[in-house]
């Protein structure tokens, strides 16, 4: 199954800092973590012995590619290690993720900060990873005393410990932000032209005439003050012309009451005829 974000005429980017899973404990979050990754254009998963074994086969299986939501083609291309100095063997810098102070003396970076030099290095050809802990006790220090530095994220310290794919999503964020920007990827469809100034004065004086025989502005003394309070409210909305036409429209039907029945042609062009 895939999201409704997907598109599959486009080609998935590739490449960024090897996404290390050591031990992870269940196949089901190594799909969650492929889907992470292809969210950010992240292609090079490596495993480091699961406990359950990989490739998995029927229900494990099953569920590792329903959990990746249209990214199986990294858990088809994810490479099997038996150790980690094995999986990082061929890295030139490996950061290790961790909630908790290791008194290794490494340096501690925010993912930002470590994904902005990853970025860097990468476009002058170097490799890099980052290590991910087993869900219940995350790395160990054998696996942490293996990496340049350690990566931490700001998160409640009362509540520190993360998902293990909400991990990988956060580093693959930061590292598309260093590597291809942060401009979003669409931005609010176009809009009908601003209201002329002459289309605003015309629908108040309509709009405050129908409050007038209404009774609406009472006592009389604060008219003014009320008008200029509901002037300066559709001001605020800096409202197009369609915004315009659309509030005299519900005015006048406000003011006419409901419409009389549909014409034929209207019938017609509702039933789709």
């Amino acid at each position: 199954m895939t999201g409704a974000g997907t598109n599959s005429t486009i080609a998935p980017l590739k490449g960024g800092p090897a996404i290390v899973l050591v031990r992870p404990q269940l196949a089901v979050n190594i799909g969650m973590c492929a889907r992470a990754m292809a969210n950010f254009g992240l292609s090079d998963l490596r495993l480091v012995s699961p406990r359950e074994g990989w490739p998995r086969t029927g229900a494990y299986r099953k569920g590792a590619y329903a959990a990746a939501a249209g990214a199986a083609h990294l858990l088809e291309s994810a490479r099997l290690f038996d150790s980690v100095e094995a999986a990082v063997a061929d890295l030139t810098c490996v950061f290790a993720t961790t909630a908790r102070e290791r008194g290794q003396g490494k340096i501690v970076l925010a993912p930002s900060q470590a994904m902005a030099e990853t970025a860097a290095a990468e476009r002058a050809g170097e490799r890099r990873g980052v290590l991910f802990g087993p869900e219940r006790t995350g790395l160990d220090n054998d696996d942490v005393a293996l990496a340049d530095a350690v990566i931490t994220f700001p998160v409640d310290p009362a509540y520190a410990s993360l998902n293990l794919a909400q991990a990988v999503l956060l580093v693959g964020y930061e590292h598309f932000r260093a590597a291809h920007g942060d401009a979003i990827p669409y931005d609010a469809p176009e809009r009908s032209p601003p209201a002329k100034r002459s289309s605003m004065l015309a629908f108040f004086e309509f709009f405050e005439a129908q409050l007038e025989a209404s009774g609406f502005f009472r006592p009389v003394g604060k008219r003014p003050v009320m008008q200029r309070n509901l002037r300066n409210m559709f001001h605020r909305m800096k409202m197009t012309e369609q915004d315009v036409r659309t509030f005299w429209g519900a005015v006048v039907r406000l003011k006419e009451g409901p419409r009389a029945e549909a014409t034929k042609a209207e019938r017609a062009e509702a039933s789709g005829d």
